[in-house]
């Protein structure tokens, strides 16, 4: 009997399964941290059987492994200025756009040994970057203050869903942030943002 070649090859059937699988892991870690997300709640959301997830992927640190991941920051170079304004438009992007593999790393930093790590290695190697930039003696605090604001802005959005931060336009809390940013790099009043009138 020929093969129907409508129907998926076991290969392409697996690869599916993963995709799915991978997909419901990135969004309940997102939702819900490690530790309240079970390989259970993972095969039912996937539409799979548990015993199919830990066959594919080992365990459930391992599947946390593939889908946490924090978004990738672009190299901080630069006078103070454009370093300013370079973590701004870093923010902006981190605000806009689909993070849940990044989400699922937050939510699960104070629970999870491993993202935690994670976490404080990228914030402490952009806090690097920003502080050789900045010309002050309390240079690492300043960088450290950013970072903070940074951070603090992305969980405040997307996973407090704080008032007034959870449904603005990211432009908005750029401009209300770009003062403060400059200001904390130590570079003045910060520059008209296009299409702003001088006052």
């Amino acid at each position: 009997m020929a093969a129907d070649p409508t129907r998926p090859s076991r290969a392409e059937q697996r690869r599916q399964t993963e995709a799915r699988i991978l997909d419901a892991a990135r969004r309940l870690f997102a939702a819900s941290g490690f530790d309240r997300t079970t390989i259970r709640a993972v095969a039912t959301a996937a539409d799979t059987d548990p015993g199919l997830v830990m066959r594919y992927f080992g365990s459930k640190d391992e599947l946390f492994a593939r889908v946490a991941e924090l978004s990738p920051d672009r190299p901080v170079a630069g006078s103070p200025e454009e370093v300013a304004e370079l973590l701004l438009t870093s923010l902006a992007d981190k605000l806009s756009t689909d993070m849940s593999g990044t989400l699922a790393m937050l939510r699960s930093m104070l629970t999870h040994p491993d993202a935690g790590e994670e976490v404080r290695v990228a914030v402490t190697e952009q806090q690097r970057q920003v502080a050789a930039a900045i010309p002050a003696e309390d240079a690492v605090l300043r960088a450290g203050l950013i970072g903070a604001l940074t951070l603090g802005t992305v969980i405040g959005r997307h996973l407090l869903q704080l008032d007034g931060v959870r449904d603005a336009e990211v432009t908005d809390i750029v401009e209300v942030l770009r003062p403060a940013v400059h200001a904390i790099a130590g570079v003045g009043p910060a520059p008209e943002a296009a299409g702003t009138p001088a006052s």
